[in-house]
């Protein structure tokens, strides 16, 4: 059974998106522990009740973000994890960090990348008039969401949406695409070679699989 860590940084929905699908068996493998850097975050709680270890780590505890990292990935490795997932965590990674879980660490970002890296996106897309907008899973790499693109899902975007409408339209993609990337890895289908993701033996474009 692989082994999956989760880092979170708020309410954590994609998270339980995993979690309900490692319990529904549509991924085969389990999350082993969840981490936060914010001890409030509603995303632990949801780890607490799914009975998974979680734990709060303080970057007011460390000189810099290097010493948090590396605190973070002796505790990460304590779990040994075939896979680090990055929901909704909201800081931005060391160096050392991105290479020690280099083709195993995933993250999900509120675009159809490359555009709009970054915070604010349905903001974006809404101000510059966007008909269409998503969501992308990537390989995490050290460009700020910049890794080989693995699936992305569209939405339409109306006019009038409000920024809530638009958000809970491609929320609601995160929680299918998510889990299923997650199951891809977990099975041996995805990995990241040559600065692409490769998917059943054949090199992903730079958009990802064409899903949906």
């Amino acid at each position: 059974m692989k082994r999956i860590v989760v880092l979170v940084s708020g309410q954590g929905s994609n998270l339980q998106a995993i979690l309900d699908a490692c319990r529904q068996g549509r991924i085969h493998g389990s999350v082993a522990a969840v981490f936060s850097n914010k001890a409030e975050a509603y995303g632990l709680t949801r780890a607490r009740e799914a009975g998974v270890p979680a734990h709060a780590l303080a970057a007011d505890q460390f000189a810099d973000r290097e010493a948090f990292d590396r605190q973070l990935m002796l505790e990460i490795d304590a779990y040994a994890p075939d896979l680090v997932i990055l929901a909704g965590y909201m800081r931005i990674l060391s160096a050392a960090f991105v290479a020690r879980y280099a083709g195993r660490m995933l993250n999900i970002h509120p675009s159809l990348l490359p555009k709009y890296p970054g915070l604010h996106t349905h903001r974006q897309a809404i101000a510059n008039g966007d008909e269409e907008h998503g969501t992308s899973v990537h390989f995490v790499t050290e460009e700020l969401d910049g890794g080989p693109v693995i699936l992305q899902a569209k939405v339409p975007v109306f006019a009038g949406d409000t920024e809530e409408e638009v958000t809970a339209r491609v929320q609601h993609q995160e929680h299918a695409i998510y889990p299923l990337v997650a199951g891809w890895f977990v099975d041996g289908r995805l990995k990241m070679q040559d600065g692409a993701a490769w998917l059943d033996g054949e090199r992903l474009p730079p958009e990802g699989y064409a899903w949906g």
